[in-house]
C-alpha cells in the first residue's frame, strides 16, 4: 500500500470496509468451505491493495474486486482437487456470473430481511442472531436464550417461517 498516494489510501480503506462482507459472500459461493473463502479473501485483499493504483476512480469497485477474487478462486482450485465436491471451470464461471447478476436482488433481499428482523420480538431476534450471525450452533443459541434444545429448534423453525413470509411480503410490495 506504500505505492498508493495518501489520498487514495483512505479511499482504499473506505471501499474495502464497505465491500469486504459482500466480497466474502461472493467468494463463499465459489468455494467448498468457509475457511477456504476466508483464506482467499485474505489473498484477494492483498492483491487489491497491491493493484489499487490500477483501479479507475468512478468505476465499480465491487465488480473490480470480484474479478480479482475470481482469479484467486481459480488459482486455489488445485487445493480443492482432493475435495469431494469440485466444480469444473464452466460451472465455476456460471456460478460467478450468476452471483454478479443477482447482486442487486440479493442486496434488496438483505434489506428486506433486516426490516423483518427488526419486527421480531427481542427474544426471537436474539436467538436468530446468535445462531446465524455469530456462527454458533442451535445448542449455543438455546443456552444463550434460556431455552431447551428442542424448544430452540421449534422456535427457530417458527422464526424462519415468520421471516420467510415477511421477506416475501416485502419483496412483493416493493420493487428493487
Amino acid at each position: 500500500m506504500s505505492s498508493i498516494p495518501q489520498d487514495r489510501s483512505s479511499e482504499l480503506v473506505q471501499l474495502m470496509m464497505k465491500h469486504q462482507r459482500k466480497l466474502f459472500g461472493y467468494i463463499l459461493t465459489l468455494v467448498p468451505s468457509r475457511a477456504d473463502a476466508e483464506d482467499i479473501l485474505q489473498e484477494a485483499s492483498l492483491t487489491i491493495c497491491e493493484k489499487f493504483s490500477d483501479f479507475e476512480q468512478g468505476t465499480n469497485f465491487y465488480s473490480w474486486a470480484c474479478q480479482i477474487a475470481y482469479w484467486k478462486v481459480r488459482a486455489a482450485r488445485k487445493k480443492f482437487a482432493t475435495s469431494k465436491v469440485i466444480f469444473n471451470e464452466e460451472v465455476l464461471d456460471v456460478i460467478s456470473q450468476t452471483r454478479v447478476e443477482m447482486e442487486q436482488e440479493l442486496d434488496f433481499r438483505h434489506g428486506a430481511l433486516s426490516k423483518c428482523l427488526q419486527k421480531l420480538n427481542e427474544r426471537d431476534r436474539r436467538m436468530v442472531l446468535i445462531r446465524y450471525e455469530s456462527g454458533h450452533n442451535v445448542k449455543a443459541a438455546a443456552q444463550a436464550c434460556g431455552r431447551t434444545i428442542q424448544g430452540a429448534y421449534k422456535a427457530l423453525t417458527r422464526i424462519r417461517k415468520t421471516l420467510h413470509d415477511c421477506v416475501s411480503l416485502e419483496i412483493t410490495t416493493e420493487t428493487p
